[in-house]
């Protein structure tokens, strides 16, 4: 059974936490249920969905605004304060939502908040206190049908504690809608990548049309592949109407069904199929949304129209070589130099058809990076591509997020934190952003932060195995057991997935033999190593996570077959792969072996006779 939702959220900087727990005392001494992240998330908790629900359920949202939020452009704080900001584009203007306090009169601690906070009254706490008149404030907003105007605060540092107006009933909540992934009925799994896509082109275009509040991309996609009961699935999602449907592609032709239900009465509202040629999909697509629009009878702006018709391609081919590309990128792992190929063959064709596809460079970017500095090829770093990307549109957040991973491995360490940062604030919902700042704070050896984009990340793309592998890696150098466990599974279930598919991908094998280890089964990992070496002995990316298996999840230690096993990769290892090994805490039971050192120190020096080493230690 679902535990119900708290009243209030209470959002800050790991440094208020003291005088977060302070309001929390005062408001719960009142009888008010406040939801506070330090005493309310368990072992086991799925940590960014709860955090989710939480806010998307709670009655008000307390952002704790000070210093320490003015001078930090990054932290989780940062992200709740954006799905609160979302939350209010979702709810009558004068109902109150947002409640900010702030703990100081520094002059600078409103700077840098979101658009919404600003339009509210709000309260200074002063010394640390919690006054009961702003504890009456809160329990006033919290009584049934009780709104209020909002309106700018005369000052974000005003000593007295705002008046609440007199209350007026809310207007109605928007409408809301799911697009479920649609099926791909072509007969073919490897066109999983063009129904996907459809799907997601469907989910952003909706998310265009201010009138309609429509589910994350993560939270539809949990349903992929699973016979669903729609009534049950709008109570979970909390949402008015779902859309379903299914993508036929065949030679040059695609065949799109869809239908709109009723999410309380199951009835079929709107339903069509459409039979074209493959160069329509973008006015196919078009059409879907905007008869979606209509039947909701909702009012498409023209702003809004015109943004639905900008696709970043104009060139159906193109489009089908990014969404393929793509597929490549969110599968698999990090280091596997096939993936990575194909991802640069596919970009560049797509990026020769149109030289405009910013996406396409972007991706292309990402390639070219990771056969770089992960793989060692005689490649392009990607720098110039990403740049291209920019150039075309300096808003795309993912080409931020590639760019700043490309400076880090030039050593060009604070010109990267301020692409992340702009990444973050144009997207922070973005599975490519996310990932990108994961990885820069495990190279950083800043887990428990690492930990909050990774599992970001692996919730928002399903069939992503890296983001859960290096998540095992920080819970169990954390020690929270508990947590690793739970990703285990989750990582253990793709991968089964994934072999289901392809019994020789050994490279998921590498990432499932970590998921074993952590669930105690040690043999069946040994199994798998033992098979995926037979299959394919080159697979490097294989191998490290074999090592990484039998050091610090398999127990007691296999240090010399992991040595063993690391022999081949550090004589072919490139120089951020070394990077990564050199902080991975995996690897640590190893440190001390003169055997390990003599590996590292030998690639270090191969790397500097070959010249490939470009950037600066981290």
């Amino acid at each position: 059974m679902t535990e119900p939702s708290h009243a209030v959220f209470l959002s800050y900087a790991s440094e208020d936490a003291e005088a977060a727990q302070r309001i929390c005392e005062a408001l719960r001494a009142a009888g008010i249920e406040v939801f506070l992240d330090q005493s309310e998330l368990r072992g086991g908790d799925v940590w960014d969905h709860k955090i989710r629900r939480e806010i998307h359920d709670c009655a008000l949202f307390i952002p704790v605004i000070s210093a320490n939020t003015a001078s930090r452009h990054e932290g989780y704080f940062r992200l709740e304060w954006n799905l609160a900001d979302q939350r209010t584009h979702m709810m009558a203007r004068n109902r109150v939502f947002v409640v900010p306090v702030c703990l100081d009169a520094t002059p600078d601690a409103g700077a840098d908040v979101p658009e919404s906070f600003q339009r509210v009254q709000w309260t200074r706490l002063p010394a640390g206190q919690t006054p009961p008149a702003f504890v009456e404030r809160v329990r006033r907003l919290l009584s049934p049908d009780v709104s209020t105007t909002t309106r700018p605060p005369a000052s974000p540092v005003s000593g007295a504690v705002p008046p609440v107006t007199e209350p007026s009933r809310a207007t109605a909540v928007k409408p809301s809608i799911v697009v479920l992934p649609f099926a791909n009925m072509s007969g073919d799994q490897e066109q999983e990548y063009f129904s996907d896509g459809i799907s997601e082109d469907i989910i952003t275009d909706l998310s265009k049309v201010s009138a309609l509040a429509v589910v994350s991309r993560n939270s539809a996609f949990m349903y992929k592949g699973k016979h669903v009961d729609i009534p049950k699935l709008a109570r979970e999602l909390k949402v008015g109407h779902v859309l379903e449907g299914s993508v036929r592609k065949a030679g040059g032709r695609v065949r799109i069904t869809a239908q709109l239900v009723d999410g309380t009465t199951n009835d079929h509202l709107w339903a069509e199929r459409y039979d074209r040629d493959l160069n329509d999909i973008f006015t196919l697509q078009d059409e879907i949304s905007e008869s979606i629009v209509k039947a909701l009878k909702l009012k498409l702006l023209p702003e809004e129209k015109k943004a639905i018709e900008q696709r970043g391609t104009d060139n159906v081919e193109a489009y089908n070589l990014y969404l393929m590309a793509r597929q490549s990128y969110v599968t698999g792992n990090n280091a596997d130099a096939r993936r990575a190929e194909a991802i640069v063959r596919l970009c560049k064709r797509a990026t020769e058809i149109d030289p405009s596809y910013s996406r396409a460079w972007a991706l292309l970017a990402i390639g070219q990076m990771t056969l770089r500095f992960e793989l060692g090829k005689n490649s392009d770093d990607g720098l110039g591509s990403v740049e291209r990307a920019l150039a075309l549109d300096g808003a795309l957040a993912e080409a931020h997020a590639v760019k700043a991973r490309i400076l880090a491995q030039h050593g060009r360490h604070d010109e990267a934190a301020d692409e992340i940062e702009i990444a973050l604030r144009l997207d922070p919902e973005s599975y490519e952003v996310n990932r990108a700042v994961a990885y820069l704070r495990f190279r950083q050896q800043r887990l428990e932060e690492a930990i909050r984009y990774y599992e970001k990340s692996m919730s928002l793309m399903e069939t992503d195995l890296n983001s859960g592998t290096m998540l095992l890696t920080c819970y169990t150098a954390l020690r929270n057991y508990q947590a690793a466990l739970r990703v285990a599974r989750i990582n253990l279930s793709r991968v089964e997935k994934m072999l289901a598919q392809d019994p020789n991908n050994a490279t998921a094998m590498g990432s499932g033999a970590i998921a074993l280890a952590t669930l105690g089964e040690a043999e069946r990992a040994k199994d798998w190593i033992s098979r995926a070496l037979l299959i394919d002995p080159d697979n490097m990316n294989a191998r490290y996570n074999f090592a990484c298996s039998l050091t610090s999840f398999i127990k007691p230690p296999d240090v010399d077959t992991a040595l063993e096993l690391l022999g081949p990769f550090f004589e072919t290892v490139a120089s951020g792969f070394l990077k990564h090994a050199k902080v991975d805490p995996d690897l640590d039971p190893l440190r001390d072996d003169p055997r390990f050192n003599a590996m590292v120190a030998a690639a270090e020096l191969r790397i500097a006779a070959d010249g490939t080493a470009s950037e600066t230690g981290s």
